[in-house]
């Protein structure tokens, strides 16, 4: 079967990294996979050869058949599922949305963007390091910062507090919104469906 596009989320496998920061993109799958399942398009799919577990999404919103895909590798490992996915698949990287966590976007906020820097995420420096290109789209979370510098890990493998918890599920819809319109019509679509779903900023004095 020719599939449009693949969505990835990334996250680490688990129950004891369910709900944590650094799993934002298994979240945006979880909720493409439910918007699907209501509307009649979801079907189960082996991904033990990807090492993932995987699904084929079929929504008006998609322009299509997509695979959806969340890695059961540990995230700084990433590659070593999308890689073979995409290879077997016959599918190319400008086909693949990577949905992950960014520290540096606000909790809650949406970015789209083509290729570009890892910015220190070990899960978008393997997926690079195999595909052998940046050239990949990305959909990205906002978790913001930790208030205290160096306590990165922590932060990212911690969970929200309720504030921060109700900012990343109310931006779900938006990331699908997002993802729906690079499926319809294109980066520019998507980045501007991103950019509309963040709160406007404070004016400044």
């Amino acid at each position: 079967m020719e599939y449009t596009g693949v969505l990835v989320g990334l996250g680490n496998p688990g129950p004891r990294y369910e709900g944590t920061r650094h799993n934002c993109g298994f979240a945006l799958v979880s909720a493409l996979l439910e918007l699907a399942d209501k509307e009649g398009g979801l079907s189960s799919l082996n991904g033990g050869k990807f090492s993932c577990e995987l699904w084929r999404v079929r929504l008006s919103q998609l322009n299509g058949t997509w695979l959806a895909a969340m890695p059961q590798t540990f995230m700084n490992l990433s590659g070593q599922c999308v890689q073979p996915l995409l290879a077997w698949h016959k599918l190319k990287p400008e086909q693949l949305v990577v949905a992950h966590d960014e520290l540096d976007i606000p909790a809650g906020e949406l970015r789209f963007k083509r290729g570009g820097g890892n910015a220190g995420h070990n899960g978008l420096k393997s997926i690079t390091e195999l595909l052998g290109t940046p050239d990949f789209y990305r959909l990205r979370l906002g978790i913001g910062r930790p208030p205290h510098k160096g306590d990165v890990i922590n932060w990212v493998l911690g969970h929200p507090d309720a504030e921060d918890a109700e900012r990343l599920r109310a931006a779900l819809p938006e990331a699908l919104d997002t993802l729906f319109a690079f499926a319809d019509k294109g980066l520019e679509a998507a980045e501007r469906e991103a950019r509309a779903a963040n709160p406007p900023k404070a004016a400044k004095d």
